[in-house]
C-alpha cells in the first residue's frame, strides 16, 4: 500500500479500557487511527442499537496521534456513527478490543467486541475482534502486540471476503509460552446459567446472573483446542446466519397444502 491505511479502532470495554489503549498503541504503528468507543462499559451487549433515546459523541484530547472520540451508545452504535458521521471516507478497515475476557465459542454471539466488527463487516469493511483470555482490568496484553499487528496486516494486505470478519482469541500466557496461530472453527459450547436470587431493602426480588462455560466440542480444529493448547485461534465469522444446509430438506415441508 502507497499509503496508510485509514483504521478505525473501537472496543465494548469502553475508551479507558487498557486493552483498547493497547490496540490503538499497535494499530499507530501500522496506519492512521480513528477511535470510536463506549464512554462506559458496555461488555455483553450483543448487536444491541440505541432507537428509544438520543446519542452523544465528545471529541477526546489524545495522547499519540490517533483521533479519538467516546460515544453514549453501544459498539455497533459507535460503528454506525463513525462510517456515518465522524470520519471522512470509509475505513480500510475496523478492529475491535483488546477485550478483557474470551470471545471463542458461544461467547461470539454475547460479544459487544465481535458485534461491532460485525456491524463494519455488513458495512463492506475488513474487520477484526481481538480478545485476551483475561477478565481483570489491569491484564497485561503485552503478548497480544505481535499476533495483533502480524494479523492486521496480513488483513489489510491479503483481504477478507464480502461478509466475513474474524474473531481472535489469544490465551493468557506468556508470548514465549504461545505456540502460534491457529486457524480454527468455533467450538459447540454453551453457558449453564444460574440465578442468584436476592431482596432489596424495600423487599423487592432481584437477581445476579453468573454460569459456568461448558465446551461441547471434542473436535482438536477448534478455537477451544487452539487455546486450550498454547494457540492463538482465529475464526472466520459470517453474519449470513442462513442455516444453507437445510433449505432442501425444509423444501420438503408440506407447507402449501
Amino acid at each position: 500500500m502507497t499509503k496508510k491505511p485509514l483504521i478505525l479502532v473501537t472496543n465494548d470495554d469502553g475508551i479507558n479500557a487498557p486493552g483498547l489503549r493497547a490496540l490503538i498503541s499497535v494499530m499507530n504503528s501500522i496506519g492512521n487511527v480513528v477511535v470510536v468507543a463506549p464512554d462506559s462499559p458496555q461488555s455483553g451487549m450483543g448487536h444491541a442499537i440505541t432507537v428509544d433515546s438520543t446519542l452523544y459523541v465528545q471529541k477526546l484530547d489524545s495522547e499519540g496521534p490517533q483521533i479519538e472520540y467516546s460515544c453514549s451508545g453501544t459498539p455497533a452504535d459507535c460503528v454506525k456513527l463513525a462510517i456515518r458521521e465522524l470520519l471522512d471516507r470509509k475505513p480500510d478497515l475496523c478492529v475491535s478490543g483488546i477485550n478483557h475476557g474470551s470471545n471463542a465459542s458461544i461467547n461470539v454471539i454475547y460479544s459487544g467486541t465481535m458485534s461491532a466488527a460485525v456491524e463494519a463487516g455488513i458495512e463492506g469493511i475488513p474487520a477484526i475482534g481481538f480478545s485476551l483470555l483475561n477478565y481483570k482490568w489491569l491484564a497485561n496484553f503485552d503478548a497480544c502486540r505481535k499476533f495483533v499487528k502480524t494479523i492486521t496486516k496480513n488483513a489489510l494486505h491479503q483481504g477478507l471476503p464480502n461478509g466475513v470478519v474474524l474473531n481472535v482469541n489469544i490465551p493468557d500466557i506468556s508470548e514465549e509460552h504461545i505456540k502460534g496461530i491457529k486457524i480454527c472453527r468455533q467450538a459447540k459450547g454453551n453457558w449453564v446459567e444460574a440465578f442468584d436470587k436476592r431482596i432489596n431493602p424495600s423487599g423487592r426480588d432481584y437477581y445476579w446472573l453468573s454460569g459456568k462455560f461448558v465446551n461441547l466440542d471434542e473436535g482438536d480444529d477448534t478455537d477451544e483446542w487452539a487455546l486450550e493448547h498454547g494457540y492463538v485461534s482465529v475464526v472466520p465469522v459470517q453474519f449470513d446466519l442462513t442455516a444453507h444446509d437445510f433449505i432442501q430438506n425444509l423444501n420438503r415441508w408440506k407447507l402449501n397444502d
